[in-house]
């Protein structure tokens, strides 16, 4: 026997984004060109190392891009949504909103 396709919402929500705290990355970065560290840290309650560590999760998987640089001579790091970030975060927005309207 076969398995019947997987066809309910759930099947559609991305792994790497449905954890709280990426998610809640995400959803920020979605809303801004690009975010400085410290403000997207201060912006979701979460400490430097906590951010850092999902971070990369989030670059491993293609969703967000890293650019390191300095004002003046401090050492600053910007983050940004890629394309298949947005990509992926719309459609897993979608398979929420399916499973909370279904």
């Amino acid at each position: 026997m076969t398995a019947p396709p997987a066809s309910h919402a759930r099947h559609q929500l991305d792994d790497v984004i449905h954890s709280p705290i990426r998610f809640s990355i995400v959803a920020a970065l979605a809303s801004v060109d690009e975010s400085d560290f410290a403000t997207l840290r201060d912006s979701i309650e979460i400490s430097d190392s906590a951010l850092s560590k999902q971070v990369t999760t989030l670059e491993s998987a293609g969703y967000v891009k890293v650019r390191k640089g300095y004002v003046g001579k401090r050492p600053r790091t910007w983050l940004a949504l890629t394309s298949r970030g947005r990509t992926a975060y719309a459609k897993h927005l979608a398979a929420l909103r399916e499973i909370a309207g279904g």
